[in-house]
Order: C-alpha cells, then structure tokens, then sequence
C-alpha cells in the first residue's frame, strides 16, 4: 500500500535544545543575480555550546563565494561568555542584527560581514522533505564518542533575497541547503560525555548492525589509512543536480582514506522519497599538503554507491579558491588545530538502475573537517594481491612523526617472495 510522504520533524526538532552541549543551524546555497547572471555560493551558521561549571559560547560564521573571479570572503565571530538570543513565538535563533526565523517550509535569514561589508537577506522555500540521517535506522541520532548527536538537513530550497557587496546591491534566486543538528559530545574531549552512554551504545549498535547488513565481507582490493582522518573529523557534501535531484554525503572517517564509508550517502529525486545508500565505498582522487599542519585533505572525492539493482557513482570535484576556518586547540597534549575546508565545485558521474543508465552533473559543496593532531601525518597503505595475480599484500607506510617511508611486499603465490625498503623522509 502506498505510504503518502509527510515531514518528518516535529515543532520541537526545529527549536532550540537548551540541555545539549551543542548545537548549530546552518545554511548554504548557489546564489545569481536576475539581471547578469552573476553567481555566488555561501555559508551562513549559528552555533552554541555549554560545558562544565555552567560555561557556555557561540559563533557565528558567513563565508561568501565569488564563483566569477574566484574568490572569497570569511567572517568568523566568537564569544565564551554567552549564548545565541532565542526567541520562541516564532522561532527566531537572533545575534545582534543576523539571525534565522520561521519553521518549515517558511524560513528567512540575514547575514553579515561588516568587515567586507557584506550582507545577505534570503527568503527559503523548502520544496524538499526534512531528512534525518539515517532516518530509518537510527532516527537521526548518530554516536561522536561516548556522547552522539541528531542530524536533520532539508537538502532543496528555493531561495529569493538581496546581497549587498559594500555599494552594489543584488537582486538574487538560488538554491539552497538547511541543517539542524544538536547533541551530547565534545570534538576536544570526545570520552568524556558519560551521561550519554546509553544511547550512544545504543546509536553503535543500530549502526553497526545496519552497516554488517549491507557489505558483503570481502578482502578488498586496497586500503589506506591516516592519522589526520581520525573519527573526530568527517567529510561533507551537498550536491544539487542539474535534473532535480539531490545528494547528501556524510562520511565520518575512522582513520580510513581509501575504502568503505562508516555513513551514508542518500539520493533524492523529488525531495520527499530518500534512498539511504550504505554500501558506499570512496577515494581521494585529488588532495592537497598544507605544510603548517602537516595534513593532507581531499579537493576531489569519488564514490561508488551500490543498494540492490541500483548504482551511483559521483566525481566531486572542488572548482574553486578553498576558504579554510581553523580554530586552534589551546591545553591540550595532542590535539593542535580544528579545520573546516569549504570547497564549491562541480559532480558529474551516473546512476543506474538495472540496464538503464542516467548520466549526472551539476554543483555540489565539499566540506573536509579535520581536528590535528600534533604528530602530522602518518599513513599506511595495504594493496591485497589477488589471483590470479597470485597472493600477497604489498604495505606502504608513511610516517612524518618518524621521518620514515617503509614499503614491504609479501607474496605468498605463485612464489614465495618478500622485499622490504626503509627510507629517510624530509
């Protein structure tokens, strides 16, 4: 029997949870200007938090891309000593002159940088479903160490407004993005949420068991794993396609750089049936060194979707200046830095379904977030030889910390072999 589609967020859901150690709204879209086409992408964000001994903080943050010549513009704002003003009837999540109000499908917002003199005025009409992340397996609760979170996002919104750049003032349509996401976890202190342990268990379990469901076990053909993609970071993409349909990829990393995804990627195609796709495997096509954190992180991601008959594969690929939010990590031992790349840029790739195949383009958001450890990177690289090839592994491990590049081969088949190679890296 068919089942009609409704929202799946109560009145609630969209409110703030004044008990959660953290939460934030978010907001992104692909702007034009009506009369010459001028194009634009942004990040508009609120986020607070509360810890300990009654502390608590927020940010602010507008991040404004100029998809003509190039460029950018960030404007961070953050202050340890108060919350977001909130107000209730009706919502509105309020910092000084910037704020986000209404509810689904009705939402408007301003942001600003006064420093660039910049400010965007937006109406979003939701013309998609709110979504939660893994919405039939967990109801949008995901684990962050002993604590876990909630994660709903609205993945098409048609947007309407004005952006004023100093004297120049826009006209402006678009299409946009919208997250709400609160819970009980620390990325500086990730074990330390005791209180939340029962439905954490409870989030790994669900998950876990979801995940075992949907692979096949199976010695895949390579592996590769880094110190700077630990769990304490993720990476995020939203793509909008240019036949309608909507992406959302969420990746939290486990160490892995090359392989299976521990999340998800799901596929709308007319923003109120999701397909979840948990066999999601992913590699780095393209990367890039910064050389004062000692980290590699990802300009180009490709992945390779599998649910029953159907497939997706996607190349996304950052087209752009990449605008980087660091906040370093003061007192602490091992953790240096907490980063956010934001990357505009372009998917292309195909879904199939059966003997039917639909090629795929348009824009999408790479989002690479990363917490630093004070090591650098270190890496380790296992390519498994298969027949009939014959049997073996070949290990390449990389280590900065060390100042050391060791490769071994082994082989098993059809003769036994082993070579093994330690060199002194820069």
């Amino acid at each position: 029997m068919y089942k009609k589609a409704t929202n799946p967020w109560k009145p609630n859901d969209e409110k703030e949870h004044s008990s959660s150690v953290i939460e934030w709204w978010c907001a992104e879209g692909f702007l034009k200007n009506i009369k010459n086409k001028r194009s634009w992408t942004f990040k508009g964000s609120f986020t607070e938090w509360h810890s300990g001994n009654n502390k608590v903080g927020m940010n602010t943050n507008l991040t404004l891309f100029d998809l003509d010549d190039k460029s950018h513009t960030c404007h961070y704002l953050r202050d340890d000593t108060r919350k977001l003003d909130i107000i209730e009837k009706p919502f509105k999540i309020k910092f000084k002159d910037t704020f986000i109000e209404g509810k689904y499908p009705l939402y408007k917002m301003m942001f600003k940088d006064p420093k660039n003199k910049i400010e965007i005025y937006l109406k979003y009409n939701s013309n998609s479903l709110p979504h939660w992340v893994t919405q039939d397996i967990s109801n949008g609760y995901l684990p962050m160490g002993l604590g876990f979170y909630r994660y709903g996002f609205i993945p098409r919104n048609d947007l309407t407004g004005k952006l004023k750049i100093k004297d120049e003032v826009f006209d402006i349509r678009g299409e946009g993005y919208f997250e709400h996401v609160w819970g009980d976890f620390s990325y500086t202190n990730p074990l330390t949420n005791i209180s939340g342990l029962k439905k954490s268990i409870s989030t790994y379990s669900k998950l876990i068991g979801w995940w075992i469901k949907n692979h096949n076990p199976k010695i895949p053909n390579s592996l590769m794993f880094s110190i700077e993609n630990n769990p304490l970071g993720y990476d995020w993409i939203w793509a909008i396609l240019d036949n309608g349909w909507s992406i959302f990829y969420g990746n939290i990393l486990f160490f892995v750089m090359k392989g299976p995804i521990t999340g998800s990627l799901i596929l709308t195609k007319d923003g109120k049936s999701y397909t979840e796709f948990c066999n999601v495997s992913f590699e780095y096509t393209k990367k890039e060194y910064s050389k004062e954190y000692d980290i590699y992180y990802p300009t180009e991601i490709k992945t390779v979707a599998k649910k029953g008959k159907e497939k997706l594969v996607l190349n996304f690929k950052n087209n752009n200046k990449i605008s980087k939010l660091i906040s370093p990590i003061k007192n602490k031992s091992f953790w240096k830095a907490f980063i956010i790349y934001e990357e505009p840029g372009e998917v292309s790739g195909f879904y199939k379904n059966g003997e039917k195949k639909i090629p795929l383009n348009g824009k999408c958001k790479i989002e690479p977030q990363r917490q630093i450890s004070k090591i650098g990177h270190n890496s380790i690289k296992l390519d498994f030889i298969k027949p009939p090839k014959g049997v073996g592994i070949d290990i390449d491990f990389n280590s900065h910390y060390l100042k050391k590049r060791i490769k071994t081969n082994i082989k098993f088949t059809p003769l036994p072999h082993f070579k093994f190679n330690c060199k002194k890296i820069k």
